[in-house]
């Protein structure tokens, strides 16, 4: 079915209701929620389960009841139903209804207008990839009361004053690798916090200082007719999943009593994936996304929980600079690969896609190609099936690959300097290398890139002192 015969058919969208319970553990209790979507006579359960290290949210009047405003905590309720907001977006792409109708109310248009926002530049992708021409006005409306409900009114603050200490989303990646590392000196107070368990995600938080018994793994089950009406044809796609990590990870921050969000997104996510048009298949890691949620929290959240990104001022380049100095351990360990973490969820590389060929290539100018290939497991500069991707990635085709990759120009200066340090050594160039060598854009980038890697994005949203830190470990240590 087509996009417009899915919305004819499946004109409403319904957000119906919110469960919560708890359940005790031997490391203390968990938040239950389930979210209750429908579409048509289709019914959507996605579950989360969020431990709750503190005793805060079962001993200091938050109501698991629908709140009455006699014991609510409204800033408890607004992170709730906001979570709630970012799930319903993996649903609602099934048929795109043009009518969103919720379980309880917005209260104004500029709210209503944000989560549009959100939707429409998370969903460029999916819109894209699947021949859909949508326009912000008309692609999705909501439909609720005019009264907005005790815990959402603008004049009811959030009850948390005691808020500190930090929380760290861990992916497993080079990148959160990368934030743990600069902030050892600072990891007392800080807790890992990730979504389903991964074991590189486990591994990297461990072995940069974090016990057990402060990381956080949050459970988020999707519900399997999701999965079922995709294999029926219904639409699917990208949805910003970033988005749901914000909002979960505030959630969890304040429920135990946490202060920063402290997220590892760096400049380059914010780069477009498709030339001449703003289509980011990492819009909702961008610095755009990063300060309408700030924008968002400060407004309509009011929970107290600060939220930044620490990389937001560095490239990909100089955070693969910065991970290829650490102890050999973490180049062991980490894993950036969605192809080989889908395979029976086994935490691999799959050595065959353009984030295993980006992942060779930003850090080829920093680490021996050889070694490179054994933590990937795959020769990969040396396959000629993955020639036209490296042309996607550097520029030499017009679009990125649809995965989270740095920007052509810095992929370009990492292809230059990966030339650079094999002729040095005396080595044979892998084949890539050798074929990028004769291109175009290595003339173009060549003279330039031994200057590359100092460079500072002032758009970001670093305290100061922790502006400084960044800058003197990935920036100034390398002159």
């Amino acid at each position: 079915m087509t996009f417009d015969e899915l919305r004819q058919k499946y004109p409403l969208f319904d957000f119906r209701d919110i469960d919560l319970d708890t359940f005790e553990t031997e490391a203390g209790s968990v938040l239950v929620i389930d979210y209750f979507f429908r579409l048509g006579e289709e019914e959507f359960r996605p579950h989360w389960e969020i431990p709750c290290k503190t005793p805060y949210a079962m001993q200091k009047g938050i109501s698991l009841k629908y709140p009455d405003g006699i014991h609510c905590d409204p800033g408890f309720w607004r992170l709730v139903f906001s979570l709630g907001m970012a799930e319903l977006i993996s649903y609602w792409k099934l048929a795109c209804p043009p009518d969103v109708r919720l379980w309880d109310a917005f209260y104004g248009r500029e709210q209503e207008d944000w989560w549009k926002r959100l939707y429409f530049g998370g969903l460029g992708e999916f819109f894209y990839r699947n021949g859909i021409k949508a326009d912000f006005d008309s692609f999705m409306r909501f439909s609720y009361s005019p009264d907005p409900p005790y815990w959402n009114h603008p004049e009811k603050p959030a009850r948390r004053t005691d808020l500190s200490g930090m929380l760290i989303p861990v992916g497993g990646g080079k990148d959160s690798i990368v934030t743990l590392n600069l902030l050892k000196g600072q990891l007392e107070n800080a807790y890992a916090f990730m979504i389903n368990h991964r074991d590189s995600a486990e591994q990297s938080a461990l072995l940069a200082g974090i016990p057990r018994a402060r990381i956080i793994e949050c459970k988020r089950t999707l519900d399997p007719n999701l999965l079922r009406l995709n294999k029926e044809g219904f639409l699917n796609g990208h949805t910003p999943f970033s988005a749901i990590v914000a909002f979960s990870a505030a959630l969890t921050a304040y429920i135990n009593g946490l202060k920063t969000v402290v997220l590892s997104n760096e400049s380059s996510a914010s780069e477009s994936t498709v030339s001449e048009q703003e289509v980011n298949h990492q819009y909702s890691k961008s610095y755009q996304f990063e300060c309408d949620f700030a924008e968002y929290e400060k407004k309509y959240l009011r929970s107290g929980v600060e939220y930044f990104s620490l990389l937001r001022p560095l490239t990909e380049f100089q955070i693969a600079r910065y991970f290829a100095q650490l102890p050999a351990e973490f180049h062991e360990i980490f894993r950036s690969c969605n192809a080989g973490n889908a395979r029976g969820r086994k935490d691999e590389w799959c050595g065959h896609c353009a984030k295993c060929l980006f992942v060779a290539v930003i850090l080829a100018p920093f680490l021996p190609y050889a070694k490179i290939a054994e933590l990937l497991g795959s020769d990969i500069l040396n396959l000629p099936e993955m020639a036209p991707v490296l042309q996607e990635l550097c520029g030499a085709l017009p679009n990125k690959p649809f995965e989270c990759v740095g920007s052509r120009r810095e992929v370009n200066y990492a292809l230059c300097l990966a030339v650079r340090r094999t002729e040095q050594n005396g080595e044979p160039l892998p084949l890539l290398l050798s074929q990028y060598r004769e291109t175009p854009l290595y003339a173009e980038y060549a003279p330039s890139a031994a200057a590359f890697g100092q460079e500072w994005d002032d758009s970001n949203n670093l305290p100061p002192e922790l502006a400084a830190l960044v800058r003197q470990e990935c920036v100034e240590a390398f002159r």
